[in-house]
């Protein structure tokens, strides 16, 4: 009996410290992956909760050209109605080293026009082409750093990358507090205060919601 007592009770401690080693493995590594991002966050949480006092300097580029005769050939007007679909690869090519502007995405055909929206973080750019006589016209603006990373905060015209960041940022950032909460609980003994601050943290923005937000 009593040799058994013995090797179930190192079997439990043993059991007890590879989970807490675990915890704060998970802790440390989700901390870590999530640190930058939580950073940028925090900081665009601020820029644009006060967008309206952070003053932005819209610059503004106007560029025009004027299509080769050969590459004219393949968006010339024709009876085809509206479409939307991508620029042929040779005028796309072109454009961006013409107009320094890509060429890559949907854009929208008429019978007289191509037009190529490039919305970005932080700015926006359109394309247009004159499909009767080659008239390249385009416009880059940028809104600067600040509008770039609330862009970037938002997920804004930011792309698949992007958004695939976001869900392992988020992903990271749940893990993180996840095992922060399981670690309060294990030290709360210790910490008469873990309680009250974590129930303030629930109850501070719940009475903000109720009493403020209608």
């Amino acid at each position: 009996m009593h040799g058994t007592a013995r090797i179930q009770k190192p079997r439990k401690k043993s059991a007890k410290a590879f989970w807490m080693k675990q915890l704060h493995t998970w802790h440390w590594v989700s901390s870590a992956i999530s640190l930058i991002g939580l950073l940028l966050f925090a900081f665009t949480g601020i820029t644009l909760n006060h967008a309206a006092d952070v003053e932005a300097s819209p610059q503004t580029i106007e560029k025009s050209a004027t299509l080769p005769a050969d590459l004219l050939k393949q968006v010339a007007a024709d009876d085809a109605p509206d479409a939307k679909k991508p620029l042929p690869a040779p005028v796309a090519a072109w454009v961006e080293k013409s107009v320094g502007q890509s060429g890559q995405g949907v854009a929208e055909w008429s019978a007289d026009e191509i037009y190529l929206a490039l919305p970005r973080p932080g700015g926006d750019g359109w394309v247009s082409i004159d499909r009767h006589d080659g008239t390249v016209s385009s416009e880059s603006t940028s809104r600067g750093a600040i509008s770039y990373l609330n862009d970037l905060h938002k997920g804004r015209n930011a792309g698949g990358a992007w958004k695939w960041f976001i869900d392992i940022f988020s992903i990271a950032c749940f893990i993180f507090a996840l095992t922060g909460l399981v670690l309060l609980q294990i030290h709360a003994k210790k910490r008469p205060t873990t309680w009250p601050l974590v129930a303030a943290g629930l109850a501070i923005p719940a009475i903000l919601a109720i009493i403020f937000i209608h």
